[in-house]
C-alpha cells in the first residue's frame, strides 16, 4: 500500500519547517475552510489534533491532506494542543502555530506572527484581537492582569505562534497540568525565561456552532476559578520570595 503523502515529509524539511497544529473537536462543517484559507497563504505543514470528535472531523481533514493525530481519550483544547506540540517536538519541527478549527483565527495572519518570531522579536507571538472580549471578559482580563503583572491585551487568544525553546516549555510534563491554553501557559512560559509579545491580528467569530471550551455556565465559573487560583498562587510565591 502506497504510504499516505502527508505523512512521508522528509526529516530535513521537518527540520527547519513551520507546523500548524489545530486542535478540534467536532469541527466537520469549518475545518475544510479552516485548511484551504491557511493554504491560501502559507506553506507550513498542518497537523489536525482530533479530541475524541463524534462526527466526521478526523476523516474530512484526512481527505484533505493534512495528517491528523486521533486522540483515545478526550484532552480538551489544550490537552489536544499539546500533543500536537509533543508531535511536533517530536518530528524537529522549529516552529509551532496553534489555530482553533472553528475559523476564528485568519490564514492571512500568519505571515506576521512568523514574521515577528523569525526576526527574533520573541520566543512566543501572541495573535491580539482584544476587540473580540465582550465587557465581562475585559473586566476577567484587568482582574488577571493586576494579579499576574502581565501587560498583553488579549491574554485569551489561542492564536499563538512557539520557537524551540517555547515548544519545550509547553511540552513539558509541568504543562500538562494546566486546563487551558490562556494564561496558566504564560506564566509557565514566563518561568521558563520565554520571552513573549503580542502581534494585532483581525479575527471572525466562528464559522458553526458555539464554543466547546465555554460551553455552558458551569465551565465558565470552574475556568475562572482555576484561572484565579494560578494567578493567586503566583503571588503568594511572590510576595514569599520578595518578603
Amino acid at each position: 500500500m502506497a504510504p499516505n503523502t502527508s505523512e512521508t515529509l522528509s526529516i530535513a524539511a521537518k527540520r527547519d519547517g513551520v507546523l500548524i497544529v489545530i486542535p478540534a473537536y467536532n469541527e466537520e462543517e469549518s475545518i475544510v475552510l479552516v485548511i484551504e484559507d491557511i493554504r491560501q497563504h502559507s506553506s507550513a505543514d498542518i497537523v489536525v489534533v482530533d479530541d475524541c470528535s463524534s462526527d466526521r472531523t478526523a476523516a474530512v481533514a484526512r481527505s484533505n491532506g493534512v495528517h491528523v493525530l486521533s486522540l483515545a481519550l478526550r484532552l480538551g483544547a489544550w490537552g489536544a494542543a499539546q500533543a500536537g506540540v509533543r508531535y511536533a517536538q517530536r518530528e524537529h519541527y522549529q516552529i509551532v502555530v496553534t489555530m482553533d478549527a472553528d475559523g476564528q483565527h485568519l490564514g492571512g495572519e500568519l505571515p506576521g506572527l512568523l514574521q515577528r518570531l523569525q526576526v527574533g522579536d520573541g520566543n512566543v507571538v501572541i495573535g491580539s484581537y482584544p476587540e473580540r472580549g465582550s465587557p465581562a471578559r475585559k473586566f476577567a482580563w484587568r482582574i488577571f492582569r493586576a494579579l499576574t503583572g502581565f501587560s498583553f491585551q488579549d491574554l485569551t487568544s489561542g492564536f499563538r505562534a512557539y520557537d524551540r525553546q517555547a515548544i519545550a516549555a509547553i511540552a513539558s510534563r509541568e504543562a500538562s497540568l494546566i486546563e487551558y491554553q490562556d494564561i496558566g501557559i504564560l506564566m509557565l512560559l514566563r518561568k521558563a525565561g520565554a520571552k513573549v509579545v503580542e502581534h494585532p491580528v483581525s479575527m471572525r467569530p466562528r464559522l458553526s456552532g458555539a464554543s466547546h471550551i465555554f460551553s455552558s455556565w458551569l465551565v465558565v465559573v470552574l475556568y475562572m476559578a482555576e484561572t484565579l487560583i494560578l494567578c493567586l498562587a503566583r503571588w503568594h510565591v511572590h510576595r514569599i520570595r520578595n518578603a
